[in-house]
């Protein structure tokens, strides 16, 4: 596939970075977004993607509002899918008509969304990605990158394989890219991560950096996510490398590796300012992704065999995690420190 056509469906903090790296290096690309305001703003005076430092470039990103995908003639060679995960099967439906024949989907989110692409477009046309980046997008057409992207690619037929191999070479402006073999278990790795740090530092309202830093908060996320990879493992995944690091084979073992994952995320992705994508959300007063994190892992415990009365499959921290989240969002509790003691299980009386 030759000068490939690619939409950027989801063009916030991830998205819309990759969209602007695309369009810096001439690439035939164009961000749809369902924020009206950031539309216009990317349309009125480019999409500003700034660095940690507050440096600051400019891309004329070619920008359209979701309801604009019904005038394109020109049908899309490939899909980048930023939308958060709970959006995926109304979006993958949605730009499903633009897709060209050979054209695919390549799911750049947080969460396991491989199924409910295939779903909509087939397996052979769902590439699932890895993501790895600190960004976050809190004013319309500003995005704040405070780490480099990295993207591990891969799909689950011979089809879809050859095809994350063009996503890999097309979207290598925008980040370090590398293709894996088992893009499910990549997927799941990931997940362990964020099941340990995205809600529950969002929980406590604070960067993630800061919230790591209060009593108990770092070992009742690495316990968190250690309970999320043993239902990884039941599952069937691997324990595979992630974040693109030399791993040795020692730490690729369920007592060390999240604890690795965790201090990768720390060490490489991580500013004293980084907002988790769910704090950003909270802050934004719009829905976090928590049933397709933590909520994921719970629902994960009962399948091939989970049972409820083993500890390490029913995942209690995680389900302390998703309940305190879900409590938040429906106004029952304030996010903030004064959780710290109901989210470790400290709680006194």
């Amino acid at each position: 596939m030759t000068n490939l056509r690619i939409a950027v469906l989801g063009a916030g903090a991830n998205g819309g970075a990759i969209a602007a790296a695309l369009t810096d290096v001439g690439a035939d690309a164009v961000a749809v977004d369902p924020w009206p305001a950031h539309v216009e703003r990317m349309r009125a005076e480019g999409l500003t993607v700034r660095d940690s430092e507050g440096r600051e470039r400019v891309s004329p990103v070619r920008a359209l509002h979701v309801c604009q995908l019904a005038e394109q003639r020109a049908r899309f060679d490939i899909v980048v899918l930023g939308v958060k995960a709970y959006d995926t099967r109304w979006a993958c439906e949605l730009v499903k008509p633009y897709l060209a024949d050979d054209g695919f989907i390549v799911g750049v989110q947080n969460g396991v969304t491989l199924d409910t692409v295939a779903d909509i477009v087939g397996p052979d046309r769902s590439v699932g990605a890895v993501i790895e980046v600190a960004a976050n997008l809190m004013q319309p057409g500003v995005v704040v990158q405070e780490a480099p992207m990295w993207l591990a690619l891969g799909g689950e037929t011979p089809a879809a394989q050859e095809r994350a191999s063009i996503a890999a070479e097309a979207l290598a402006p925008a980040a370090t890219t590398v293709v894996v073999d088992d893009i499910r278990s990549a997927k799941w790795m990931k997940l362990v991560a964020n099941a340990c740090e995205l809600v529950p530092s969002a929980i406590l309202d604070l960067p993630l950096a800061e919230a790591i830093s209060r009593p108990g908060i770092h070992e009742f996320m690495l316990a968190t996510g250690e309970e999320a990879l043993a239902v990884a493992l039941r599952a069937g995944q691997r324990i595979v490398p992630i974040f693109g690091n030399d791993v040795d084979e020692a730490t690729l073992h369920p007592n060390r590796y999240v604890e690795h994952l965790l201090g990768v995320v720390l060490e490489t992705y991580t500013s004293p300012t980084t907002l988790t994508t769910v704090l950003q959300d909270w802050r934004k007063g719009r829905r976090a992704e928590i049933d397709q994190l933590n909520g994921y892992v719970v629902e994960m415990c009962a399948v091939d065999g989970g049972s409820a009365t083993d500890e390490a499959l029913d995942a209690p921290l995680n389900r302390r995690v998703l309940d305190l989240a879900r409590a938040i969002e429906n106004g029952e509790l304030q996010a903030g420190e004064s959780l710290v003691p109901s989210l470790t299980g400290t709680e006194t009386g």
